[in-house]
Formats: structure tokens, sequence, C-alpha cells
């Protein structure tokens, strides 16, 4: 991973059009063609200003960097202009697959084991295939089949925002990039999951399925409903 601490103006087309004032940003460049821009100030610290997910073109001159992807019959395009270059560092990363594994705490990987016992808690119909089924980003958690002998990716949180839903769109796209799975469709399943993330899951043709975890564990059962004649 590169981080580049520098003083710089950027400008972004593509579906729209941006622009930055010139300041001192964090720009991070990932092995696998990520772009990040990050600002110091207030509460966009955390989220990047700019991004581009990979694939990715990256071009470096003297006075800046231009970072290209295709975008349907168009182009995205992020201009750098550098004033200064305050610091730039590269550093050795985690190889593909390893954060993945480690990231779960108790309660998600908990989660994942009861799942994988009763997928069809993910959906109607629903049977087990592999866990930690493989892709070249990182393993989803579940892959499944559904009644139709359809493929179904199960990605499991204890808490999932738009993030998570981030994540599983990256896992069926390297999924769906193999003819066989071409047509393989996702899910998420959580605890709770967050009222934007829900919306752009069904953005993204993305199920939704907020799992109770006392009821799953079989500690209580499911509420009854009346229902009027």
């Amino acid at each position: 991973m590169r981080l580049l601490v520098a003083r710089c103006a950027i400008t972004y087309s593509g579906r729209l059009r941006t622009q930055l004032a010139e300041a001192v940003r964090l720009l991070m460049v990932k092995a696998d063609g990520t772009f990040m821009v990050f600002s110091d100030h207030g509460g966009v610290s955390v989220k990047p200003l700019n991004w581009m997910s990979p694939p990715t073109v990256i071009e470096e001159s003297p006075d800046g960097i231009v970072v290209r992807k295709r975008a349907g019959a168009g182009e995205d395009r992020l201009e750098i202009k550098i004033a200064e270059v305050l610091s730039d560092v590269t550093h050795e990363m985690a190889a593909p697959g390893v954060e993945d594994a480690l990231a779960k705490d108790g309660v998600e990987a908990h989660l994942q084991e009861l799942l994988a016992e009763r997928p069809d808690w993910c959906g109607e119909g629903l049977r087990l295939v592999r866990r930690e089924w493989p892709t070249d980003i990182g393993p989803v958690d579940l892959m499944c089949r559904d009644a139709h002998e359809r493929w179904v990716a199960v990605e499991i949180k204890r808490v999932a925002g738009i993030e998570a839903v981030e994540q599983l769109a990256r896992y069926l796209e390297r999924i769906r990039a193999d003819p066989a799975l071409g047509s393989c469709r996702g899910v998420l399943a959580a605890q709770v999951i967050k009222p934007q993330a829900a919306v752009l899951a069904g953005a993204r043709g993305i199920d939704c399925v907020e799992v109770d975890l006392a009821i799953l564990r079989g500690e209580r059962q499911p509420a009854l409903r009346l229902f009027a004649a």
C-alpha cells in the first residue's frame, strides 16, 4: 500500500464533475488498484473525499497523478495536480484473504457457524455448498444453492452498514466473472441492518435478512402473530 501526503488540487469528471481546491490530503493507493483521497477535517476524515475501485489505470507525471476507470460507455477520471509532496511511503501488507479471515469478531464467527447449519434462515430452500468460498479479493462467508439450483452468496455481519453492501458487491463481481456462476445473487445477513445499507442493497439487487441470534440458537421461540378474520 502506498501512502502519499501531498498539497494538491483534485478534479473528478465522469457521471458528474467536482473540484477540490488545493490543500494537504492523504492519497492512498492499494495494490489492487483502489485509489482513495482523504482529508483530516471534521466528519469527513473517515470517509474518502474521492475514490475509485479497481480496475483502474494510474498514470503519474512530475506534477500530478491521473486515475482512470471505464464506466459504461464513458470514463471516470481523477486528476490530481500536486504542488508539494510531504511524504511518500509504501508498505507491504498482508496477503489477500488474510485480513478477511481474521476480521470477524466472536459474534460474527458464531453467526456464520449457526447459519451454515441453518442456511434456510437466509432464504427459503437454501442449502450450504461451502463456507469461506474463495475469491481473489477474499472469501465470501457462505456459498449456497437455492431450491432451483441457483447460486447464492451470503455475507454475514453483526451490524451491516453501507460498507458491508459494498464488500458483498465486490465479491459478487468477482464470483460472477466465472460463467458458471454468472447468475449468482447476494444475501446480506446481520443482526442489525442499517437503513441506508438496506436501501443500497436493494439498489444493487442484494437481499437483506436480519437474524435474531436468540431464536437461531433456540433460546426462545419466535413471537406469534394473530390476524383478524
